[in-house]
């Protein structure tokens, strides 16, 4: 099973101070952040994409390329990419780079955006999100699998004989997520393209996790991939520890209350008894971590977020060690000690893509159409 962290980049004040880092201090605590991530044994780094304040990561892949420069085993991904504002022919390019740069350690996450004025930023209109989504994801599939396209579409200017350069590393596009709190729609083209599917996993309950994770899961089956539980799963989850559990709702409290997004909301005690933010010892975490797969079932990739809400760069670093040192082995043998036969440990990733051959279903535009074309015939 992956673990990791991934990150929204947000440029917070830290409430205990009083002082906001400036973003060319936050860009770089982002960095010291992937490389500690690799230092302590973890595996996956993710890195948002925002284009407003008070966010920072406006460009992944410059980021994640810097980050594969300095690391030698770290998966680089995103978390999230914005399939609708951004030009697929950019994302099929970035991305096909980034894999060479990284010698292969790239997944990508794509997701809507929720942020509606970000749309007409890129000339998009948000009411148009979903076919936005399934139109420029169906045309990214066909550029990183196609040497020559001729499209038309919606959204977009057509392309005549185009070739999208360079081509993915060793023929093999990277493998994709798809990142969705809320839309089952985009549950639905996870499933129908066998792709690995994403719930942030921070500001639901858990039946609501486990109603979405469980649609992709049936549908992943209905359309051929393998059986539901086969189906490539990855949670977020955000966590805060110290030796006690007082001691973590002690130093955590001021962080939580003004966070840019659950602060001055409801208490730390409300959030956590109704979300999956877990603020206590390294014991807690691990209990309630496992709990995940008592709700979703077994699945592949779990990411937390570290960074959020002003906590100062010196306390996430400590905050990885922990996880890295005394969470995550952990976890990782009860995961696999409980794992049913059959059910992938891992996602997808460039070596195994690789040796699974260029006839395996990852090389497909549309595996589910093709199955049952050759059904046909």
């Amino acid at each position: 099973m992956q673990f990791g962290i991934f990150s929204v980049g947000d440029v917070t004040m830290d409430p205990t101070t009083g002082r906001t880092p400036t973003e060319a201090e936050r860009i770089q605590a982002m960095v010291r952040i992937a490389l500690k991530a690799e230092e302590v044994g973890l595996d996956v780094f993710a890195t948002g994409e925002h284009h407003n304040p008070p966010f920072v990561p406006s460009s992944p892949t410059t980021m994640l390329g810097y980050v594969a420069a300095q690391t030698e085993k770290l998966v680089l991904s995103t978390s999230t990419t914005l399939i609708t504002t951004n030009d697929p022919v950019k994302i099929a390019e970035d991305f096909a780079m980034l894999q060479h740069l990284a010698g292969g350690r790239v997944d990508v996450m794509m997701g809507r955006g929720n942020t509606g004025p970000v749309y007409p930023w890129f000339g998009k209109d948000i009411r148009d999100g979903i076919p936005l989504a399934v139109e420029n994801y169906h045309l990214l599939r066909r550029l990183w699998r196609e040497q020559r396209v001729d499209w038309e579409g919606k959204f977009r200017t057509p392309l005549q004989g185009f070739t999208a350069t360079p081509a993915p590393l060793d023929g093999t596009p990277p493998f994709v997520w798809h990142g969705s709190i809320r839309s089952p729609e985009i549950a639905e083209q996870a499933a129908y393209y066998g792709d690995g599917f994403f719930h942030n996993n921070i500001f639901w309950d858990q039946q609501h996790t486990r109603q979405m994770v469980n649609l992709y899961r049936r549908r992943f089956e209905h359309y051929g991939h393998g059986a539901a539980e086969q189906a490539i799963v990855g949670l977020g989850g955000q966590v805060f520890m110290a030796e006690t559990e007082a001691e973590a709702k002690r130093i955590f409290r001021p962080y939580f209350d003004n966070a840019p997004v659950y602060g001055h909301g409801p208490s730390m005690e409300d959030f956590t008894e109704l979300t999956p933010l877990t603020v206590g010892t390294p014991e807690q975490v691990i209990e309630r971590t496992l709990g995940f797969a008592d709700n979703i079932g077994d699945y592949q990739r779990q990411l937390f977020l570290m960074d959020h809400a002003g906590l100062p760069l010196d306390m996430v670093l400590d905050q990885l060690e922990i996880l890295g040192k005394e969470v995550v082995p952990v976890l990782r043998k009860e995961f696999e000690a409980r794992r049913p036969a059959g059910v992938p440990s891992d996602p997808p990733t460039h070596a195994s893509l690789v040796a699974a051959g260029p006839d395996a279903p990852h090389h497909l535009v549309e595996p589910a159409r093709e199955r049952v074309l050759a059904e046909k015939n």
